[in-house]
């Protein structure tokens, strides 16, 4: 399942309205038991998002930074309640709040035009919904700390080496990749896939007996379900398991 910013004449930069939006998708998505992998990208070839829309902004700073945005940036850079493997299809430009949704995705393919940068500093403004709090996490310090600082952009060559993206492949090759992860996932059972997310998201934080001992429900789910025995029989019987979700 694919949600495409359906104005690349802006560089799919998030206005107000788009904003609601995928808020209103992703929340949609996380009530249909019968969604297993999601794909997010933007329209056109230049941009997967550039942001939010600056060119005319209805709020200030401190108003956009007071307001509520659940998942921060886009619904989806900080979502912890989607427990489905997202991949993100980068396009073009991850700038901003564009980057920041990439953060918030499990599997990222970009193409070689793509770039990725946290520009807030340079325009007076910060990388408030996911960028400071998600860039440490997932680079090493000084390379977050660099990007953020400056502004600058990482090439997708760069991204690669950093281990912000798992692939980068010429445009002609961007979809088949991304068709070739999802098959991959969905060779998976996907209460599985769930319980690893929750597992994941939910422990980074914790040391590693803390998150031995949590018994969170995606995981109690998995361990208790159909699929997890079909697996078995799959295994024993040497064919392919077949997935109910259930």
């Amino acid at each position: 399942m694919a949600f495409e910013n359906p104005i690349p004449h802006t560089l799919n930069a998030v206005d107000l309205a788009t904003e609601a939006e995928l808020q209103r998708t992703w929340t949609e998505i996380e009530n249909d038991p019968e969604v297993r992998v999601l794909v997010l990208t933007g329209a056109g070839d230049r941009a997967f998002c550039a942001g939010a829309d600056l060119k005319n902004p209805s709020v200030t700073g401190l108003e956009y930074w007071a307001a509520p945005r659940p998942g921060g940036f886009g619904g989806i850079a900080l979502r912890e309640t989607l427990l489905v493997p997202v991949i993100a299809r980068v396009n073009g430009f991850a700038l901003g709040g564009g980057f920041e949704m990439v953060l918030g995705c499990d599997i990222v393919i970009a193409c070689e035009e793509a770039s990725f940068g946290l520009p807030e500093p340079l325009v007076g403004r910060m990388p408030l919904d996911g960028g400071m709090t998600l860039l440490q996490r997932q680079v090493p310090f000084r390379k977050a700390m660099a990007m953020m600082f400056t502004g600058k952009r990482a090439s997708a060559a760069q991204a690669l080496e950093m281990g912000l993206v798992n692939e980068v492949v010429p445009r002609a090759e961007l979809d088949t990749t991304v068709a070739r992860w999802v098959q991959d996932i969905l060779a998976c059972a996907p209460l599985s896939l769930k319980a690893i997310k929750q597992v994941v998201r939910t422990t980074c934080a914790m040391s590693p007996a803390q998150a031995q001992a949590l018994r969170l429900p995606a995981l109690v789910a998995a361990l208790n379900s159909e699929d997890g025995n079909e697996g078995v029989r799959a295994f024993q019987e040497k064919r392919k398991p077949q997935w109910k979700g259930r």
